[in-house]
């Protein structure tokens, strides 16, 4: 059995399931929140570690968080960064079934 660094579990917060997120797993694509001062190198070893797959490429994006006014109160919502996992040939992560 192998033993997982538990900072890969710092680095991905959460898969990310919407309809866009869908339509990319058909070109072996995954979504995934990250932590905001994660890179790409350690969110490529971290879902090649947990998920064991190759990661051919990942791209990243920072989400701006939603301003809002509720009851006269200006609120905003967190900025949140997200991943798009890019995976080899022959590799696949099935984020509906969970880990």
């Amino acid at each position: 059995m192998k033993t997982i660094d538990p900072r890969h579990y710092d680095v991905i917060v959460a898969p990310v399931v919407t309809e866009k997120a869908t339509l990319a797993s058909e070109h072996n694509k995954v979504l995934f929140k990250v932590a905001s001062k994660a890179t790409k190198p350690q969110i490529k070893e971290a879902v090649e570690k947990l998920f064991d797959v190759k990661v051919k490429s990942v791209n990243t994006l920072v989400r701006k968080g939603k301003t809002k006014v509720f009851r006269g109160n200006l609120g905003s919502q967190s900025d949140t960064k997200r991943a798009i996992v890019t995976l080899e040939e022959g590799h696949r992560i099935d984020v509906t079934t969970g880990l």
